[in-house]
């Protein structure tokens, strides 16, 4: 059966659907040695499709972790530059090729998506669905009412005033506050460049929660499979139809949170819960 090159692309866990479609644009993908363009279809079972000279091989069964990225580390596919580490070399072990669903600047921690799946993937990030992310900030300087109303109603920023968002002052310090704050955009630095606007620069930012997931057990450097439900969940969330969510029972079971490159854990029953062998999260 023909379907879109994209969708092909993003099935087989080389890139998103979105990613895919700008592979395309730059002439680096072909279908039977011919270039493809924007629009054309393909047969995965038939067709021989390439990108960048690697050809795509039987798609691969879905694959839904959820990371706690450290510090220091990027969200980015590949390798990093340097002594910079990448999210995906901390899934080094896995045997499918993961990319994350959005993004935490270098500095920040905190939990992230990792999957093959494309459509879940453009889904969630798209700016309709309003998915939620929450933040634990700590700011130099206690922001003062003024500043809090204007990070609730919406920052002018040089991208576009930002969207409501909550935003709770938590605890206070002579120096410096802990805030939590939960929005649903997914600018570049979002959270760092709203309160630098308000006059108070981001000592820390973690990540504690996106959409109904939380961190739970844990700890940077670990991650643990979704189960079903939670997969099924999030394809909601990402308006995919009643048959992609259904197709989300076969997501593969809890292995546990593991550090960088330790051997694969013994995979639990089903019906199991996921448990983090880590620590508690801090």
């Amino acid at each position: 059966m023909e379907e879109r090159l994209q969708k092909i692309i993003a099935r087989a866990g080389l890139a998103s659907r979105r990613e895919a479609e700008r592979l395309i644009e730059e002439g680096l993908v072909t279908v039977n040695g011919r270039v493809a363009h924007l629009g054309d279809k393909a047969d995965a079972g038939r067709d021989h499709v390439k990108v960048r000279g690697r050809l795509l091989q039987a798609a691969e069964p879905p694959v839904y972790l959820l990371l706690y990225k450290p510090r220091g580390v990027l969200t980015a596919s590949g390798e990093g530059e340097g002594d910079v580490a990448t999210v995906t070399e901390l899934l080094a072990h896995e045997p499918y090729r993961l990319f994350p669903v959005g993004r935490l600047d270098l500095d920040s921690e905190g939990l992230l998506l990792m999957t093959n799946d494309g459509a879940l993937a453009n889904g969630l990030m798209h700016p309709r669905r309003e998915v939620p992310k929450r933040y634990e900030v700590k700011t130099k300087g206690v922001p003062g009412p003024k500043a809090l109303e204007l990070l609730r109603k919406g920052v002018p920023l040089e991208d576009g005033r930002t969207a409501p968002a909550k935003v709770r002052l938590v605890e206070t310090t002579r120096t410096n506050a802990w805030l939590e704050v939960i929005l649903h955009e997914g600018r570049y630095r979002q959270v760092r460049r709203m309160c630098e606007k308000v006059g108070h620069s981001v000592l820390k930012l973690k990540r504690t929660g996106y959409a109904f997931l939380k961190a739970g057990e844990l700890t940077p450097g670990t991650y643990r499979a979704l189960t079903a439900t939670e997969v099924a969940r999030l394809k909601a969330l990402a308006g995919l139809t009643p048959a992609a969510r259904k197709s989300g029972n076969g997501a593969r079971k809890p292995t546990g949170a593991r550090r960088p490159k330790a051997a694969p854990a013994e995979r639990p029953s089903r019906g199991s819960r996921p448990r983090a062998r880590a620590g508690r999260s801090r």
